[in-house]
């Protein structure tokens, strides 16, 4: 049913795949699907913010953020496992619903850790808006 598998995790929330790596390793068994890991370093586009950072920011937190994230699945994913990293940046569901697409993804699997009531009633929960607007199904693992 499923051939391919969209794993999003935030590298720097455990939470967001503790529990969504297992269930995503054992749905790519059970169905003989690839996996792809992605995570999305935020941007930092709006001038009063970029300000703060130097030039080179955005293109050193991307590189240190798929070195971190290849040494996280070489630790994590078995040997009889094979899984691809990517990493975007950019608006983080943008980026997860544009890589559904560019990878041609047939299910999201995303963690969800436990709610800030305040950022949730602002502006909403990135997971939220992925399974809203997702063209193929998301598995939200809590």
């Amino acid at each position: 049913m499923y051939k391919s598998i969209l794993l999003t995790i935030d590298i720097n929330q455990p939470a967001s795949w503790k529990k969504a790596l297992p269930d995503a390793l054992k749905l790519c068994r059970d169905w003989g699907a690839k996996l792809d890991v992605l995570t999305v370093v935020p941007a930092y586009t709006m001038p009063v913010v970029e300000g703060f950072f130097p030039a080179d920011f955005e293109s050193k937190a991307i590189r240190k953020t798929g070195a971190d994230l290849k040494e996280l699945l070489e630790t994590l994913i078995p040997d009889d496992q094979h899984a691809e990293a990517h990493v975007r940046s950019g608006i983080v569901h943008d980026e997860i619903l544009a890589a559904i697409k560019a990878i041609g993804a047939d299910l999201v699997v995303m963690g969800s850790h436990p709610p800030d009531r305040m950022r949730d009633f602002l502006i909403g929960s990135n997971a939220d808006r992925v399974v809203r607007h997702s063209p193929v199904s998301v598995l939200v693992v809590r």
